[in-house]
This record gives C-alpha cells, structure tokens and sequence, in this order.
C-alpha cells in the first residue's frame, strides 16, 4: 500500500539564499544531474538555522558564516516525487568556498533565473524560487 501524504501536510525544507555580487544564487548539482537549492528537510525536533547548518556541512562540507533569523523567502511547491514541500529560504553567507564535493553534492554553480529557465535539469522548487525571485529579487 502506498504512504499517501494528505494535501495539508507539508515537508519543511530550509533551504540556503546563497548570492554572489552579480545578485545570482548558488545551486547545487545532485548526484543524479538536478540542480537544487543548497539545504534540505528539517529534522523532528531539530531549529531551522541549526538544520541548515547541518545540510550546508552534509552536501558541501561547508561552514556558514551568517544565517539571518527570519527567512527572505517562503513558499510552497510540490517536488519531484509529487509530495508538498514547504520552502523556508534563509539568506546565508559561507565562511569559503573551498567545496568538497559528496555523494550528495557533485558541483555548486551561480545562477540567474533565466538560467535556471533554460537548465532543464532542475527541481521544481528551484523553478519556482527562480520565478519568485525574478519578480521580488533581494538587493544589498
């Protein structure tokens, strides 16, 4: 029998709003080819900011050096295997960029929404966080 997530149900997924000077955002390219946002589910029990932590260290091997308190961005989106996702995007900074790939990260690369627009190898909630980026971009 199939695990049948009612529609009210939600995955929480904190996810890293990584940018570089150019105002373009980091992705990371999964070991399957799709690109996806840096960060990943949140753990029962577990904060935001320490679950991203922990994902950003997990895939990249990489330490923050900032996570603001509040997310920038927020929004829902059912992924690739069909269930909902709630998508809380934090602004974070990295203490390097010295990547070490893994088995579940092989590259991180910047991009601009019309970039993410023409990979076809994307998740759908890289998709959508690039069309709600495009028309609300964060500026600094």
């Amino acid at each position: 029998m199939e695990n049948q997530v009612p529609e009210c149900f939600y995955r929480v997924s904190v996810k890293a709003l990584i940018r570089n000077e150019e105002n373009r955002f980091l992705l990371v390219r999964e070991d399957n080819g799709f690109w996806e946002l840096p960060g990943g589910g949140l753990d029962f029990g577990e904060f935001p900011l320490e679950g991203l932590k922990r994902e950003i260290w997990e895939e990249m091997k990489l330490k923050t050096s900032y996570i603001s308190t509040q997310p920038a961005y927020f929004f829902t989106v059912k992924n690739h295997n069909n269930v909902f996702i709630a998508n809380a995007m934090y602004e974070t900074r990295l203490a390097h960029f010295d990547f070490v790939p893994t088995n579940e990260c092989k590259e991180i690369r910047f991009f601009s929404p019309d970039e993410v627009f023409a990979e076809k190898s994307v998740y759908p909630n890289v998709f959508a966080f690039a069309e709600l980026f495009q028309k609300e971009p964060l500026i600094n």
